[in-house]
């Protein structure tokens, strides 16, 4: 399970697959789902931008969560609040890129456009391949703020996380993310993997 704590977390992807059945993200992309983005820095210097297809068709709560901590729609305390100037402050290569805590930094805050946390919709996605986007949780109907994108099928995540998107552009700074150097007892980077600028594309 992809955790919301500090605990230091890895996998053997290798070892942990399994077959799975269910529903390919390719197969039920939709040019009427929004498309949002992230800008990246690493250490200050820009990476690039990753685009994202959110799967409003199938997972339209937890979808629309994200979109809106993208846009800074979200209000707290009259104030826009999400992913503007948050880290990714859990990258595991040959897995995963964690991040979203915009509330502690460290993978412990959590915070929805419904309150704290928010259930589980649906587990009709599978995470297949790399690229999808799927909700950082601590257990069963714990979804908040954290997500992560997947850099490697992880059949082993399947009815426990909410895949809700896929990258449709930027796999690579994806990659570049994967590939940064982290700190061993957390995966932490240890240079700063910022969004700058996030918003709505279409």
């Amino acid at each position: 399970r992809i955790k919301m704590d500090k605990e230091y977390f890895f996998v053997c992807c290798f070892v942990m697959s399994s077959s799975s059945t269910g529903t390919s993200a390719v197969s039920i992309a939709s040019s009427n789902n929004p498309v949002v983005f992230f800008d990246i820095t690493l250490g200050g210097q820009p990476m690039g931008r990753i685009k994202m297809e959110l799967f409003t068709n199938v997972c339209p709560k937890t979808a629309e969560n994200f979109r809106q901590l993208c846009t800074g729609e979200f209000l707290k305390g009259g104030k826009p609040t999400g992913y503007k100037g948050c880290s990714f402050h859990r990258v595991v290569s040959g897995f995963m890129i964690q991040g979203g805590d915009f509330i502690s930094g460290d993978g412990t805050g959590t915070i929805s456009i419904y309150g704290d946390m928010f259930e589980d919709e649906s587990f009709k996605l599978k995470h297949d391949r790399a690229g999808l986007l799927s909700m950082a949780n601590s257990g069963p109907n714990t979804n908040g703020c954290q997500f992560f994108i997947t850099c490697a099928p992880c059949d082993f995540l399947n009815d426990k996380h909410v895949v809700f998107g896929q990258v449709v552009e930027g796999l690579k700074i994806v990659r570049m993310i994967e590939r940064v150097s982290v700190y061993s007892n957390n995966n932490k980077p240890k240079l700063p993997v910022m969004i700058v600028e996030c918003g709505q594309w279409s």
